[in-house]
């Protein structure tokens, strides 16, 4: 092998990172989405790569919805502190509060992070906001740019999109618009996971097997909470589980797993032939193009 050859975790890395670069000497606010979960750690890793041994001139952001994961939420906390880094959070319960947004019948509140997330974005005037979506993860996304041009309205046109050719990014935007950037858009969930083991990244718990009471609903186990679950004919049982994806716990669906380590997590990922959100998003399930829908309106 030429050592002068990078591996594909090298490449993925050194492309992630010159992103990062080229972010914060295009743009003057920017701010990484982080919630606590695998993709969002590996972003914030890259970052902390990308600008060593100074500070990551970036804040992070977070849209809690009030139904999130008790283990990465701590983690989250615990990551931000440890790294003296500043949090911005934007609540959804605090908007249900006001009024301006309501309670859905599902009980699910992923659907409602949009207003929270773009009035956080135009308050602080950010430019910039990191994302950790990638393209294996789901069709909308597939087709998504690593730079993409947000309106004044943070709605996502796809007419508007430009090419990104040679890895050169054009970050121009006009006032009240901005731009969401994806690092992670070539990796895979197996990359992911890879570059988890290669660099001893530690994650939430809740990514490894581990008992815990589920119940089953629209074929899938989810945790039981005060958004709603479960409802008088859905029975509580106790299964040994783990989450490939973290979000809204009345719409993140654990799968049966006996992967308690990364190795085993690798293992068990290389033979699956389902993505981590079409297996376990039941808010990408709303409709063929949910997901689609929502990055218009102005989400992720």
């Amino acid at each position: 092998m030429n050592p002068f050859t990078l591996s594909h975790l090298d490449a993925l890395e050194s492309e992630a990172v010159h992103i990062f670069r080229e972010v914060a000497g295009e743009f003057e606010r920017p701010v990484i989405l982080f919630s606590g979960g695998k993709d969002s750690i590996v972003m914030l890793h890259l970052a902390l790569k990308a600008f060593t041994p100074a500070a990551v001139p970036f804040s992070l952001l977070h849209v809690d919805t009030g139904h999130n994961f008790p283990e990465v939420l701590d983690h989250r906390d615990r990551t931000v502190e440890h790294h003296g880094l500043r949090l911005h959070i934007a609540s959804v319960q605090d908007y249900i509060d006001r009024g301006t947004l309501r309670e859905r019948p599902d009980g699910t509140r992923n659907p409602l992070q949009t207003l929270p997330l773009t009035e956080k974005i135009q308050t602080e005037r950010f430019d910039a906001v990191f994302g950790g979506g990638r393209r294996d993860e789901e069709k909308a996304r597939a087709k998504e740019r690593v730079f993409s041009l947000r309106d004044e309205f943070s709605q996502w046109d796809p007419r508007r999109q430009r090419p990104e050719l040679w890895n050169l990014y054009n970050g121009r935007h006009a006032p009240g618009e901005h731009v969401r950037v994806f690092p992670l858009s070539n990796w895979t969930e197996l990359d992911v996971w890879q570059y988890i083991a290669r660099e001893a990244i530690a994650l939430p718990d809740i990514y490894f097997a581990h008992e815990r009471e589920v119940f089953q609903r629209a074929g899938m186990w989810l945790t039981a909470g005060e958004w709603g679950g479960p409802k008088d004919s859905e029975t509580v049982e106790k299964r040994q589980v783990r989450y490939r994806t973290v979000g809204d716990m009345s719409c993140t669906g654990a799968v049966d797993s006996d992967a308690d380590s990364i190795e085993k997590v690798i293992v068990e990922i290389a033979a699956s032939r389902l993505t981590e959100r079409g297996a376990t998003r039941a808010d990408d399930k709303m409709s063929e193009a949910a997901m689609e829908d929502r990055k218009r309106e102005g989400y992720f």
